[in-house]
């Protein structure tokens, strides 16, 4: 089976152009224009431009992970992580903004716009985007008078998956927001906002019928198109999201019957960047996560998978730049003084193959670094950090510690002194006092045992998983002369997981847990193929929730899937880990920034991160940062542009954002929403 779609990415899909629901204030709210200089009737008037128009939508699914916006500092799924209990935002050279001070800053006005801190509105625009793509199919499909009933209706059932998708998503990011299920003909300024859960109840009902149409991945052309696994497993999130929680489990016990999980090491070994530097030694996380390894025949754990390898239909994802710690940037030194590590190019005087950290781990500039929870307390399980967990182990190599990196010091590099440190590994404080001399020439202590040697903690001290981030660049690789390793540049492989069995355990673990049952049989499953030393006994929500953040980091979108979980116990009326119930009539309407009350999305913030944590600031870098967020920041400021732009109506702001009415009238039902979309006055 093939792997890639570049005989069908052909020029039929740059119909399929454009963005909607744009966040300036202007007059372009869901402006209907489905096409550039094509003609619609025309191109979609085959199989083979429903084919381009889904390998769009198909394509379109990664660059909510990769795409840069036209930089090379952060990319959009960084945003989901920002809001959550995993990360924080470290590119400490950019200024206290909007990346850490969401209570403060985030507005329907302001701190959204895309950039190296947030892409907020990348979200709110591309999602919209996505939903077109799926529309335009569905709006051309039954007029293909050539396809049989079923082939239709499986163009239609992978088409509602990729609006169903967005949707699901959307609505867990901003709430209630505008349904839009046409290709309009004339500009619509009238819209009205649609209750969360009547969208809720739409896209379960399209993905039921494209559960019953979509092929499987084994009879589809390749891999990367939306197959009947991945629509089950959308199908699964849909019924945890509408409180059918035991046809979810139904669900996941088809897909659990027909996939398995990956408990050895299978298809093709690739070390790290320099073996000398640090090595592999195979196992089955690894292999699991290299994406030469993602979309074979023999990995039978994928579900989806999202192509990335062919320089026609490549986009960067510099992992390792965006993810990493900044190690070599001077403000992490070693106790003589000197800078810890240099990033050497192969072909520099200096170069030692047994210290080439920036191959062997990117040479990170920590936009996006991982809580101390992530690094540690996530780990542990009945009372031990488990560092014999595949994907906390930093002995086989997958996890870095930053004690595990070494020094490639030099005291003057002109003189090729090397630093007394050189080849040992990185400390936080000094290992002894330092010696020198006042003004007039009397020894002093310029450097007392214990003192940090890393001013600036947030960007440059942070452990991280390496079997996740690294992504070989081929780009640098070739090249002797580069020092900048950065992850998947052109022509290198960076295909990502969209569903694989794993989450389908977890998933099966959340419908049980809310219908009262026993779910820790599906948590150890996955710890198991892990070889984690530490098993559950029992498991609460909060441990399924954490399994997800060990096993799943970034593959899921950590935010949205807190909130969906948020608006799960509430309609179940199960307790968090804490004993804390909530109640569907105000866990998305609180304000504040004390520990108490919000949702639990918020509860994982306040007990995991240090969002909160420190009115007064934090030092690194010589900066003071504010990390601050609002119980009302678990949804996202609908955008004000969008808001101006629907010049006939009133769309429904975010509870806690300027222009929120709990007045402003919205549909309660899909049927009302869709009936309205003709209307334009």
């Amino acid at each position: 089976m093939k792997n890639y779609m570049n005989n069908i990415l052909s020029k039929g899909l740059l119909i399929l152009t454009g963005t909607v629901l744009t966040t300036g204030c202007t007059d372009s709210f869901l402006k209907p224009d489905p096409l550039s200089f094509y003609e619609p009737d025309v191109t979609f008037s085959t199989e083979s431009g429903l084919k381009a128009g889904l390998a769009m939508a198909d394509r379109h699914l990664r660059l909510y992970w990769t795409d840069f916006e036209s930089n090379n500092i952060n990319v959009p799924i960084s945003t989901e992580y920002l809001f959550s209990d995993l990360s924080l935002f470290g590119k400490t050279d950019q200024g206290n903004g909007t990346y850490s001070n969401f209570a403060a800053q985030l507005t329907p006005t302001g701190g959204i716009s895309n950039g190296d801190d947030n892409q907020i509105s990348y979200f709110w625009g591309q999602t919209y985007s996505g939903i077109k793509y799926a529309n335009t199919v569905l709006n051309y499909v039954d007029g293909v008078t050539s396809l049989s009933e079923a082939t239709k209706n499986a163009y239609k059932g992978r088409a509602y998956f990729h609006r169903a998708y967005r949707y699901l998503n959307l609505v867990f990011q901003f709430g209630d927001v505008p349904l839009v299920t046409k290709l309009l003909e004339v500009p619509k300024e009238n819209y009205r906002s649609t209750k969360k859960e009547a969208i809720l109840d739409m896209i379960t009902k399209d993905m039921e019928f494209a559960v019953e149409w979509v092929p499987e991945q084994k009879d589809m052309e390749y891999y990367g198109m939306v197959n009947k696994g991945a629509c089950r497993q959308l199908l699964i999130k849909c019924y945890l999201a509408t409180g059918q929680f035991e046809k979810a489990e139904q669900q996941a016990d088809i897909l659990i019957g027909q996939y398995q999980l990956m408990t050895e090491p299978f298809g093709t070994f690739t070390n790290s960047g320099e073996p000398e530097t640090w090595n592999i030694t195979r196992n089955v996380i690894w292999d699991l996560h290299r994406p030469v390894n993602k979309a074979i025949g023999s990995n039978k754990e994928a579900i989806m998978v999202l192509p990335n390898s062919s320089d026609q239909t490549h986009t960067d994802f510099l992992t390792m730049r965006i993810f990493g710690p900044f190690w070599n940037d001077g403000k992490l030194q070693t106790t003589d003084g000197a800078q810890a590590a240099i990033n050497f190019a192969r072909n520099a005087p200096l170069y030692d193959k047994a210290l080439d950290n920036v191959r062997a781990f990117g040479r990170g500039i920590g936009t996006i670094r991982a809580t101390h929870f992530a690094q540690h307390g996530l780990w542990t399980v009945n009372g031990i950090e488990d560092k014999a967990d595949l994907r906390h182990n930093s002995t086989v190599g997958n996890w870095v510690n930053m004690e595990d990196i070494r020094y490639c010091a030099y005291i003057n590099q002109g003189a090729k002194q090397k630093s007394e440190y050189y080849g040992k590994n990185f400390m936080l404080y000094a290992d002894k006092d330092v010696w020198g001399t006042d003004k007039d020439g009397n020894p002093i202590i310029t450097k007392h045992k214990g003192d940090i040697l890393c001013s600036d903690t947030l960007r440059d001290w942070f452990d991280f998983p390496l079997y996740k981030i690294y992504l070989k660049d081929e780009n640098a690789e070739a090249n002797v002369g580069a020092n900048q390793f950065n992850g998947a540049s052109k022509g290198s492989d960076a295909t990502w997981y969209l569903y694989r069995l794993a989450e389908t355990y977890l998933l099966r673990a959340e419908a049980k847990y809310y219908q009262g049952k026993d779910a820790t049989s599906d948590v150890n499953e996955v710890r198991k193929r892990a070889q984690c030393s530490q098993l559950y006994t029992t498991v609460n929500i909060g441990d399924i929730m954490n399994e997800r953040a060990r096993e799943l980091y970034l593959e899921e979108w950590r935010h949205a899937e807190l909130v969906r979980v948020s608006y799960c116990l509430a309609l179940s009326g199960k307790p968090d880990e804490w004993g804390n119930t909530y109640s569907l009539d105000n866990w998305d309407k609180q304000e504040g920034t004390d520990e108490n009350g919000g949702s639990y999305w918020y509860q994982r913030l306040m007990h995991y991160s240090i969002y909160n944590k420190h009115p007064e600031g934090i030092q690194s870098g010589g900066k003071t940062f504010i990390f601050s967020m609002d119980k009302h920041n678990m949804y996202w400021p609908i955008p004000n542009g969008s808001i101006i732009g629907n010049k006939k109506g009133k769309l429904h702001q975010n509870y806690g954002y300027d222009g929120y009415d709990a007045n402003v009238p919205m549909w309660e039902t899909w049927e009302e929403a869709v009936a309205d979309e003709d209307k334009t006055e």
